[in-house]
């Protein structure tokens, strides 16, 4: 296994409200290593929130160390972990996060946008992300015209449209039937087999079972960090991966 490109040493993040203090992360360490795919659980209040916040630099930690592709970026300056954001993590919502007013092709390239790309290449770019989640006949469509596991598709293109070094998915399925849970959750392990970093927070135990490896909190400490069984395998149509599709074109 190579050197570790995400590291967390005892990151701690207190909140002070008042003269209430809450500790909400009390000295996580954690290594992740390139193509790991990990799951984070544990009870409502146990610190996942606040660990996604500052793994996708979102907030900055009271104290401890964040190193993300060999860099400290605990202290950064609010630009600095913009840059760091748009071009070295990969978001994927609950909520899907997508902005209403633009197609499936233009919320693919708000990426791109905010890095300055050429706009032909960032359409070239967005067009293949989306045919890579089954979306090429989509396009067109705004996000209210989807289902909302195509709407998850597009959060899943938007989040690879950097080529992230890690994708952060905060309950990636939790506002979907469950058919719909199964093909989001088919496009995680085929992404996963084909090298990308994955670091998902969930409560269900069928979509941390996917994972390799599972990290559970308690109380803003690690409860336990275990190595999982080999990942299920979903079946039913469209499981044969064709190409570098995930699934079928415009898929619910």
């Amino acid at each position: 296994m190579g050197a570790a490109i995400l590291q967390l040493h005892e990151l701690r993040k207190t909140y002070r409200m008042g003269s209430v203090t809450v500790e909400a992360l009390r000295g996580v360490s954690i290594e992740i290593h390139p193509a790991e795919y990990v799951s984070i659980m544990g009870p409502s209040g146990c610190g996942k929130s606040t660990l996604l916040n500052l793994l996708g630099c979102l907030d900055r930690p009271s104290s401890g160390r964040y190193v993300l592709g060999g860099d400290d970026i605990s202290q950064l300056d609010d630009n600095a972990l913009s840059t760091v954001r748009g071009s070295r993590l990969g978001f994927i919502f609950q909520s899907y996060n997508l902005i209403q007013q633009l197609t499936v092709v233009e919320n693919i390239e708000v990426p791109l946008y905010y890095q300055g790309r050429p706009e032909a290449e960032s359409r070239a770019w967005a067009k293949e992300m989306a045919a890579r989640v089954g979306l090429a006949n989509r396009l067109d469509h705004k996000p209210y015209e989807l289902s909302g596991g195509q709407q998850q598709r597009v959060a899943i293109a938007r989040a690879l449209v950097n080529d992230p070094l890690v994708i952060l998915a905060d309950e990636p399925t939790g506002n979907l039937d469950s058919a719909s849970g199964v093909e989001i959750m088919r496009i995680f392990d085929e992404l996963n087999r084909q090298g990308k970093t994955i670091l998902l927070v969930t409560h269900d135990s069928n979509v941390a079972g996917h994972s390799s490896r599972t990290i559970r909190l308690r109380d803003g400490l690690i409860e336990s960090d275990l190595k999982n069984g080999p990942s299920p395998r979903c079946s039913g149509p469209g499981d044969d991966w064709a190409g570098t599709g995930f699934g079928h074109a415009g898929g619910q």
